[in-house]
């Protein structure tokens, strides 16, 4: 049987391929985006609590509405923002889900939409898959800044949507003011929609801030936000998220939703209900990681490896020139063989593949996880 391929130059991630390596070598993992500890007793409290109360049947499509209007009141609290809870918002499987599904409900074949790479590699095959044409725009470590006359450059009738991704995985970069005031130049009077994956809205450190596009309203009315959380709650692998855009958009991303999922983990849903009313648990999430991240980079620099920014997420960068010249891909896989921490080459995030000699590293990881890892790294 004849068969076309919708992403013949596809195959397994390299998230999957790093973190099989790492099983087989016994290395630390240091690459996929995930906690080596457990998540919050009380919210596995409350998961157990309400499966046992019966809340085991499929949840409304659009996600639990006590669940959405926590989602609301937290949007507003943060960024003054109001998205309502009937029709602005919804509850997926895990962040990436809602990507694929705010594409899937917009983009036509032919229609072209920009990428910042690095970035995370779901967003180019899900605009493949849909019929989009892909248009990167290279950023260079190490501050990775966006040149917006390069974004004008590749702006025309066929630009559908651009993506963005702030604080951003690999880099751990965030957008500013400037980068803001930039976009809404750009979409100004235009059909331009934006895509805006928040998923480490409140992984930002070093006294920087986080602007989602829902606090400028010449971006919010044309844009779908994702988030997740698993990254909030590290339980990545319970795989809910959260999508929120106007109601004209949101209309068309739950006609996807509801024939991909339909809906999501109906007593997950009621636990993180109860968890979202105590604030804390996600505003103190950033000084959380920024003591990890702090004890993570000075144990680096006692290393040869040179730290790039990290402003957000949970990924520090570096760079390699001291050691080698070989690949990133080359020795990311010799981390892993000769010294037994595994982590992403950061040539994986760009469309071309193009090697600056970075790779990345996870650093939501217990503290003897991380001390564990660079002394190896030491080695190196």
């Amino acid at each position: 049987m004849l068969l076309k391929s919708k992403l013949p130059n596809v195959g397994t991630t390299i998230f999957s391929i790093m973190s099989s390596l790492a099983e087989q070598y016994n290395a630390i993992n240091l690459s996929q985006g995930f906690p080596d500890y457990d998540c919050s007793p009380e919210l596995v409290n409350l998961v157990d609590h309400y499966m046992k109360k019966g809340y085991n049947q499929y949840a409304p499509m659009p996600g639990l509405l006590s669940l959405r209007e926590r989602l609301s009141d937290k949007q507003r609290k943060l960024h003054t923002s109001e998205y309502n809870p009937h029709t602005e918002i919804t509850i997926t499987a895990g962040g990436t889900q809602a990507i694929f599904t705010a594409l899937a409900s917009v983009i036509q074949p032919g229609d072209e939409v920009l990428i910042f790479d690095p970035a995370y590699d779901s967003y180019a095959p899900a605009v493949t898959v849909m019929g989009g044409i892909v248009k990167s725009i290279e950023l260079n470590p190490p501050d990775y800044k966006i040149n917006w006359q390069d974004v004008r450059k590749l702006i025309n009738s066929k630009t559908r949507m651009i993506i963005i991704n702030s604080p951003n995985n690999p880099t751990g970069i965030i957008l500013d003011e400037e980068d803001m005031r930039e976009l809404i130049s750009i979409t100004h009077n235009s059909d331009i929609l934006l895509l805006s994956d928040e998923v480490y809205e409140h992984l930002v450190y070093d006294g920087n801030e986080h602007l989602s596009v829902s606090r400028y309203p010449e971006l919010k009315e044309r844009s779908f936000i994702t988030a997740s959380f698993g990254k909030l709650f590290h339980n990545t692998g319970w795989k809910v998220g959260y999508c929120l855009a106007p109601e004209w958009l949101m209309v068309e991303f739950r006609k996807v939703h509801q024939f991909l999922v339909f809906s999501v983990n109906t007593p997950v849903q009621y636990a993180i209900s109860d968890f979202l009313k105590d604030e804390k648990n996600y505003l103190d999430l950033s000084t959380f990681f920024q003591i990890k991240k702090n004890f993570f980079s000075n144990l680096l620099k006692d290393t040869r490896f040179d730290l790039l920014p990290c402003f957000g997420s949970y990924f520090q960068s570096v760079q390699y020139a001291r050691i080698s010249d070989e690949k990133d891909t080359d020795l990311a896989i010799r981390l892993i063989k000769e010294f037994g921490v595994a982590s992403i080459p950061v040539s994986a995030f760009y469309s071309k593949n193009t090697d600056h000699h970075v790779l990345r590293f996870c650093f939501a990881k217990k503290q003897e996880t991380l001390e564990e890892a660079v002394y190896r790294l030491s080695k190196v």
